[in-house]
């Protein structure tokens, strides 16, 4: 029998846009307690209008290790406790290695990598003294292939795999699951998809996937019962072929 998230605090990184908003979304349909964390504190309030609920909002740059800390912090000091972490918030540097911005690596590392990192150990203290919660971490069908054409992208994404799968075998004792979402090509602005109209004509030719299937996918792994994890949800438009 699957689990309801109704009533779970649940702390959502990069809740202003993609599937973090329609994570939001739909977890607040579903009657979930939430902390919306990213950079753009006026899409996140446009958002909190939108699903209502009272959602907490936090302006943090976490490429920023105290900025990661102050969410946290500021998200158990509202709440209480943090029952599920979806650490959501990443940007994509696609290009030639011989060609690449070093700098733009740097960014990318220190938010798909090190703000992940940092979050989840921030949040374990609280999970591990009560002996129960949840994280889901975005992956990235990049994650489990490297793609030639973003190879910076796709070894944060192989740093998150190793991570989400080694903390996860030292959690479990403490009734905690660790779970990694993998989608392929998502049609939101992150990889530069705007135009409802081409948006469409993707998902018609089976090319792309919407953030809300992502999102429903979430929500699925969130409830399951509490003796299943889901280690690893990867997920593909039909027609995309790597």
């Amino acid at each position: 029998m699957s689990q309801s998230i109704a009533g779970k605090v649940v702390l959502v990184t990069g809740a202003s846009s993609g599937i973090g908003r329609a994570v939001a979304r739909l977890l607040a349909a579903e009657g979930a307690t939430l902390a919306l964390a990213a950079r753009s504190t006026e899409r996140m309030q446009a958002l909190a209008e939108e699903i209502g609920g009272a959602p907490h909002i936090i302006s943090a740059d976490l490429t920023d290790p105290k900025e990661v800390e102050r969410m946290v912090a500021d998200s158990e000091e509202r709440f209480g406790q943090i029952d599920v972490f979806v650490a959501n918030a990443g940007i994509y540097v696609p290009g030639l290695a011989a060609e690449g911005n070093a700098d733009d690596w740097d960014r990318m590392i220190a938010l798909n990598v090190n703000g992940v990192f940092r979050a989840v150990r921030a949040v374990l203290p609280g999970m591990i003294a009560r002996r129960d919660g949840d994280i889901l971490v975005m992956s990235s069908i990049s994650g489990h292939q490297a793609i030639h054409w973003e190879p910076v992208y796709s070894a944060t994404k192989h740093a998150v795999q190793s991570f989400v799968h080694g903390v996860r075998r030292q959690v479990a004792k403490h009734g905690i699951r660790v779970m990694s979402m993998a989608p392929g090509m998502v049609l939101n602005e992150l990889w530069g998809f705007t135009d409802p109209g081409q948006i469409e004509e993707r998902i018609a030719a089976r090319a792309g996937l919407r953030s809300e299937d992502v999102a429903d996918a979430c929500l699925y792994m969130l409830t399951r019962p509490r003796h299943v994890t889901i280690r690893d949800l990867v997920m593909l438009p039909q027609n995309q072929d790597l």
